[in-house]
């Protein structure tokens, strides 16, 4: 089973998390953050990640630092638990409706964290969670997780389906990236033998 734990704290948050890469998609998430929470569920189940995570932040503050670092925790956990990254699909896309909605999700467990974000709000929270900070989630999961991550909303206008159609497009691109490929269970895929900066992958 390809299972990892991370924890980190600093002077803004203490978080630990728990992922099961070949799990049923079973959560168990509290970060103070209703609204993350919720996302955090569906990314579990559309993905069949076990993920389980505890998060204590300065939400007395904002919600800014909890966010950010819960997607850190996350995406660690992530690429600890896919180890050599041998035999996996590395690839993975999604389209996902939700209503009026619609959203690319394209991702390459390749090892050099980038994001490209082009989602568009048009209110400034969704509960009490500015939406300005789904970017920091994104771009903080990618940089933890290492993969090359391309979100796209198409058309939509309802913000809730919005954001949820971009973590459900991550769900299941990255259930699709993870996967093994029974035809190259015991190979990098990557012609150069190294994927991304990770000299421990050879």
């Amino acid at each position: 089973m390809r299972q990892a734990t991370v924890a980190r704290k600093t002077k803004e948050t203490e978080i630990s998390a728990t992922v099961n890469l070949d799990g049923s998609g079973i959560y168990d998430v509290s970060t103070g953050i209703g609204f993350l929470d919720h996302m955090l569920e569906q990314l579990s189940r559309h993905s069949l990640i076990d993920i389980s995570l505890r998060a204590k932040g300065d939400l007395h503050i904002d919600y800014h630092h909890t966010t950010e670092d819960a997607g850190i925790v996350i995406g660690e956990a992530v690429a600890q638990a896919l180890g050599d990254l041998k035999g996996i699909t590395r690839y993975g896309s999604a389209m996902i409706p939700m209503d009026e909605t619609c959203t690319r999700v394209a991702l390459d467990v390749s090892g050099r964290p980038f994001i490209v974000w082009k989602v568009d709000f048009t209110r400034d929270k969704l509960g009490s969670m500015d939406t300005e900070l789904f970017l920091e989630w994104f771009r903080a999961f990618a940089q933890g997780a290492g993969i090359t991550l391309h979100v796209e909303n198409l058309y939509g206008s309802n913000n809730h389906h919005i954001i949820e159609s971009c973590y459900k497009g991550l769900a299941r691109a990255l259930r699709q990236a993870i996967e093994i490929d029974p035809r190259k269970a015991d190979a990098l895929p990557s012609t150069k033998g190294v994927i991304g900066s990770r000299s421990d992958v050879q």
